[in-house]
């Protein structure tokens, strides 16, 4: 016949056990009061609409530009593709850094960690380039508006637009998942409990050029330009509507002032002409 073993367990030993949870949840109650959770509700809720306000605001300028016919111009191609880029920045950079602000902890690995970064330098660098690109649109509109429909064609516009999605990739997805962004120290003792973005010299050099350093100068030199030029035009105006209204006021005097109707109308239609830019070339050159 077996015998029964009878175990006898201290008094101590079972209340310690139970007092685990009790003992876990103060202390959770008392690392979170209830300001710190308010805040964190509050931080979520405000990333939560940037993020629903980022989305649904440049979905708005894609389909506002494909739904109405008089927005598809060639200057629109590049607000349609910078909204891509805008949008893809809060679903696939935004998102992340929401999950890491809230938590204060990385949860999805190495991998997930360079591919953020990767969006994040990737997206980040084309919104910049289409900045460049409109810059060079506006500024053969405007300094160079008779060569206009020669020079920004459909094609070379879509060439354009090309080049900014593809050129980025060589500061982002390359070099970061090759390991080239970083120094050999950096990369071996990296945890996947934490992703930290730091660089080494050469890759800091280089994706600064080309996502700030090089746009950043070229749109400053252009719109510079434009701005001059802007201020040439206007002046031109101001010339040709005092010479317009002068000539206005000769010819009705001459008839005796029996048509000013036909010279008032005449005078509106050659100024509008001239605030069109179809009758820019004729004018003189201000000095």
């Amino acid at each position: 016949m077996g015998e029964f073993v009878t175990l006898t367990v201290p008094p101590t030993a079972f209340n310690e056990a139970v007092s685990v949870v009790p003992d876990v949840a103060s202390r959770a109650d008392a690392d979170m009061p209830w300001h710190e959770v308010l805040l964190t509700v509050l931080k979520a809720l405000a990333m939560v609409l940037i993020i629903v306000s980022s989305v649904l605001g440049n979905l708005l300028v894609i389909c506002s530009v494909i739904r109405y016919r008089r927005l598809r111009v060639i200057t629109n191609y590049f607000i349609v593709s910078l909204a891509l880029a805008d949008m893809l920045v809060a679903l696939g950079a935004m998102t992340f850094n929401a999950s890491v602000q809230l938590s204060e902890r990385w949860m999805f690995g190495l991998v997930v960690c360079d591919l953020w970064n990767s969006l994040d330098v990737y997206f980040s660098t084309i919104s910049i380039l289409h900045l460049c690109c409109i810059s060079v649109d506006r500024y053969v509109a405007i300094v160079l508006p008779l060569e206009y429909p020669m020079k920004m064609t459909r094609t070379r516009v879509l060439l354009m637009i090309l080049a900014a999605w593809l050129a980025p990739i060589l500061i982002s997805f390359i070099p970061i998942f090759l390991g080239w962004y970083a120094t050999d120290e950096y990369l071996s003792s990296r945890s996947p409990d934490e992703c930290s973005w730091e660089v080494n010299m050469w890759f800091a050099v280089v994706s600064s050029s080309i996502s700030f350093w090089i746009p950043g100068v070229i749109m400053v030199c252009l719109y510079l330009r434009v701005f001059r030029e802007a201020d040439r035009q206007e002046q031109m105006l101001h010339k040709a509507r005092g010479k317009a209204q002068m000539l206005v006021t000769q010819n009705g005097g001459a008839d005796g002032g029996k048509h000013p109707v036909k010279y008032a109308l005449q005078l509106d239609g050659w100024l509008e002409k001239i605030e069109n830019g179809s009758m820019l070339a004729s004018c003189p050159r201000v000095a």
